[in-house]
């Protein structure tokens, strides 16, 4: 599976106005509920709980909120950018900037975290982010991913 046969362009924000983590996931979380058919509050809500545990501000100006979800049917994702960044609460107390939402159903343990360390190997690359920061559209987005996306 590769990340942009799960990233729907309607999920790619190239500038979010959010400017705070409640904020910044309840933005990113619209598109993606709107995708899966389900109460965004609802989305939210399973997103918010993950960052009671910890964090999912990784540092280097990222942030990957994720969370397991009953009633739905398969991996989505939504991506964001935020121009100003965000405090998320990140590993190094910098501003996030890059976002990828990721939400699975509520038995796919295996696959959520197959995704997420894609995800996360991909924002390695100081090139790949970088990139990704200047994106001005979602054509752009997926373009750049789709340059270095795999099947994993």
């Amino acid at each position: 599976m590769r990340i942009l046969d799960k990233l729907d362009p309607s999920a790619v924000l190239c500038d979010l106005k959010a400017r705070d983590k409640k904020g910044v996931i309840e933005e990113l979380a619209g598109p993606v509920a709107d995708i899966a058919k389900v109460p965004k509050e609802k989305l939210v809500k399973v997103l918010l709980e993950r960052e009671r545990l910890g964090s999912t501000g990784i540092g280097g100006g990222i942030g990957i909120p994720h969370g397991k979800m009953r009633g739905i049917e398969d991996l989505l994702l939504g991506f964001g950018v935020s121009r100003q960044g965000v405090d998320f609460d990140s590993m190094d107390g910098k501003p996030a900037h890059l976002f990828f939402l990721l939400v699975t159903p509520e038995d796919s343990a295996g696959l959520h975290l197959s995704m997420l360390a894609r995800i996360s190997r991909l924002l390695k690359n100081d090139l790949f982010r970088e990139s990704l920061l200047n994106a001005e559209n979602p054509r752009k987005v997926l373009e750049i991913i789709g340059e270095v996306d795999e099947d994993f």
